[in-house]
């Protein structure tokens, strides 16, 4: 319950907290309440008692090792133009035989969905932001990236360049000692980008007055009609917080969004995700007694949602990545959890996963005829669900881009239900042609402004001093490598003799990154130009190998720049390379031991929360969007950070039996397919892969839902009892026709996982 001494310290600390502030602390919580409100600051100050300032906004990136500058203070190490490394390692393009160029969509080799980038971007916007991003910080030095019109990969053309200004230096950094960075939020996972770590923009962004007084502030965020407040929400656009401006936003600034962090308008994805956080912080609110005063609701509410906010990123985001961390010991102080620059400016950059598309399918009814005009003028695309009740819509990065009131009018509901239906890109070198390759300025500026998001990586890390590849893999542990194709995995660095490439010039020549073969889940090749429905395409090959590109850009594998050559690495294991896995490993476990307020900390505080009052921090993704928008718990898949909800199991068993066959030179079949769950967990979702070998083609199902498209076969689970529990086999007959010959498949993966062959099968 709290001693008078408990009280005493909380309110010095609260006093401490509000100090200079210029804004009045709110009331010390009753004897009840002060055990389990207050303590946790917003800018991070504070979370570690020894050292305050560990992990605070507007301090200093940490650093895993030294910084690399070409002379030894701040001037950034050369090396190949970062637009021409794009064009040649970044390039997603396929070019046909008309010339019309399109991006190749290689997804993700375990199916995750859109979920695993766009949270990945919330959380990013929670512990991360270099100082310069803002118009009111104080500006590094412009140093534009050329663009070479006459490269043959080119696609722009003189004049054009890459707008390029170099983060802000630390005070007192850059001039006898190495430039460093600094992080202008707390580096904790606190649920920052909901809150922000300023309390006068905490204050606008709470119910009640803009006094300067916090006492007088109600507990919960402001949001009209259930959305985040726009800039214009009080009346007063220019006294508003300062959020990042793009697009119409620049002659509309009403129009933005404000929350914690100032980049919620970004995309339509973060802007989302953010407004479920807040209304998650307000429907706990509206949970507990009225007999609580407003700072304790209030507080009570964030200490909750920073939980849950932990409990996601480590219990399904992180392990949907393949990170798995040591267990928990609880808190150590001497652990420092400041944001590492490597990290942020190499380990995070997951841009390749961004996948340009927000799909949704949702009740025709939802929308009037005049909204779907609207949608239609707008660019979306419409198309019938298979579902006549229902209705697809589909928008892109590029109408989703500082454009937040798109949200409002198709519903947070179907949006984010939306992003767990379908899987993200690969996490390869491949970068999407429309965070690649864009136009920023007019056709006809001079010079062209060319938006390229891989190129700015390469260039930020060579601003921030980070080492090279090898000094990067030396760093958290690794071996050298010493040839780039040890990198790739591919068998060799050297360019193929091929008439369709340049002699002596195959880097330059556009045909070097043509793609050659593609593979999907079930091993088939697919064409370049596949539906767009289909996510399956998870593998591929190009004319030249991605190894002998990087030797002819960079020459030797120790001037290879971290960030390219880590995403340029085999993957050692799902999703990530061995360098990517290392980076992730240590940092968000840092991020875990070294924070006092991490929710494995808390838990007798937590857990006293929800004895008293119900309101209990374990939830998941999929359980917050179906409180806080109009979506059933059924509606939404078990674990959304995979597409349909179909999480790989660890290990699986198939037999298939073919039982009865009709006919000599062609006839009917039935055969039967057992599926065993070998694993501790139930597969609650699930899609068994398999390739017939001859011309077999299933005519019914019993027990699945059967898709075909020629020799590939899908079988999924039905709405109804889908579920695989944990040493259950689940059985399946099929019916079909066949010509020739009617062999057995051999090869079985349920949810992309390979399955070993049951005993006997065959």
């Amino acid at each position: 319950m709290g001693s008078t001494r408990d009280r005493a310290v909380l309110a010095a600390a609260l006093t401490a907290l509000f100090a200079g502030s210029g804004l009045v602390a709110p009331a010390a919580p009753s004897a009840l309440e002060s055990s389990w409100v207050g303590g946790q600051s917003l800018d991070g100050r504070g979370n570690n008692v020894l050292r305050p300032d560990w992990g605070r906004a507007g301090t200093k990136y940490s650093r895993v090792t030294g910084a690399r500058y070409a002379d030894g203070r701040s001037t950034p190490v050369g090396g190949p133009n970062a637009r021409t490394v794009s064009n040649r390692v970044f390039n997603d393009e396929f070019v046909d035989d008309n010339g019309f160029g399109f991006s190749v969509n290689i997804f993700s080799e375990q199916q995750l969905s859109q979920w695993a980038w766009v949270w990945g971007q919330f959380i990013d916007h929670e512990f991360g932001l270099r100082s310069g991003v803002l118009s009111s910080d104080p500006q590094g030095e412009r140093a534009d990236v050329p663009v070479n019109g006459k490269d043959p990969l080119e696609t722009r053309g003189d004049p054009a360049a890459l707008r390029f200004t170099r983060s802000t230096p630390a005070p007192g950094t850059g001039v006898t000692t190495p430039r460093e960075q600094i992080n202008n939020v707390s580096s904790y996972l606190d649920a920052s980008a909901v809150y922000s770590t300023d309390d006068r923009r905490l204050e606008w962004l709470r119910e009640g007055p803009v006094d300067g007084n916090l006492a007088n502030n109600g507990a919960k965020l402001l949001m009209p009609d259930e959305y985040l407040p726009r800039r214009d929400a009080r009346g007063d656009t220019a006294s508003a917080p300062e959020v990042e401006l793009g697009g119409e936003l620049t002659t509309d600034p009403g129009q933005a969004v404000v929350t914690g962090d100032a980049r919620a308008n970004n995309n339509t994805g973060v802007t989302a995700v953010e407004t479920l956080i807040a209304r998650e912080h307000n429907r706990i609110v509206d949970a507990l007694p009225a007999s609580l005063d407003e700072q304790e609701k209030f507080e009570i509410a964030r200490r909750v949602v920073i939980a849950e906010v932990q409990y996601i990123t480590y219990n399904e985001f992180l392990p949907a990545h393949g990170i798995r961390l040591p267990g928990y010991r609880g808190y150590d102080p001497t652990v420092n959890a400041t944001l590492s620059n490597e990290f942020s400016t190499v380990g995070y950059r997951i841009h390749s996963m961004i996948h340009s598309g927000f799909p949704m399918e949702t009740e025709r009814s939802r929308y009037t005829d005049e909204q779907m005009r609207k949608f239609r003028d707008m660019g979306f695309n419409i198309d019938p669900s298979e579902d006549p009740d229902k209705v697809k819509l589909q928008f892109v990065l590029a109408q989703a881009r500082d454009n937040p009131m798109v949200l409002p009018m198709v519903g947070l509901g179907p949006f984010l239900q939306g992003l767990g239906s379908k899987a993200q890109y690969h996490n390869d070198e491949q970068i999407e042609r429309e965070i690649r390759d864009v136009l920023c300025s007019a056709p006809d500026a001079d010079p062209k402004c060319v938006f390229d998001l891989g190129a700015l990586d390469v260039e930020r890390g060579r601003d921030h001093g980070m080492p090279s590849y090898n000094e990067m893999r030396r760093a958290y542990g690794l071996p050298a490598k010493t040839s780039f194709k040890d990198i790739t995995g591919e068998s060799t660095e050297t360019f193929p003799a091929d008439p369709q490439l340049t002699p002596g010039d195959e880097i330059n020549d556009p045909d070097s990154v043509d793609f050659t073969r593609i593979t999907n889940l079930f091993g088939s090749e697919v064409t370049a130009e596949n539906d767009p429905e289909d996510t399956s395409a998870v593998s591929y090959a190009r004319r030249t190998p991605l190894a002998a590109r990087l030797k002819a850009l960079y020459g030797s594998v120790d001037k290879l720049d971290a960030y390219v050559g880590m995403l340029a690495e085999e993957h050692s294991g799902p999703e990530f390379g061995e360098l990517q896995r290392a980076m992730w490993s240590r940092e968000f476990q840092r991020l875990r031991d070294g924070d006092r307020f991490f929710y494995g900390n808390q838990i007798p505080v937590l857990d006293r929360i929800a004895k008293r009052y119900g309101i209990d921090f374990r939830a998941n993704l999929g359980d917050l969007i179906a409180r806080n928008t109009d979506l059933e718990r059924s509606d939404l898949a078990g674990n959304v950070f995979f597409a349909k909800g179909q999480v790989p199991p660890q290990s699986c068993r198939v037999g298939y039996r073919t039982t009865a066959r009709t006919g000599t030179d062609s006839g009917t079949y039935e055969a039967t397919v057992r599926v065993t769950n070998t694993t501790r967990r139930p597969i609650d979702a699930w899609a068994l892969r398999f390739r017939y070998p001859d011309e077999q083609e299933i005519t019914g199902t019993q027990g699945a839902v059967v898709k075909q498209n020629g020799t590939d076969v899908s079988l999924t689970n039905p709405r109804a009892d889908g579920a695989i529990k944990p040493g259950e086999t689940r059985e399946i007959a099929l019916t079909g026709t066949w010509r020739g010959r009617d062999s057995d498949p051999s090869s079985f993966t349920l949810n992309t996982t390979r399955c070993g062959a049951e005993q006997g099968a065959g």
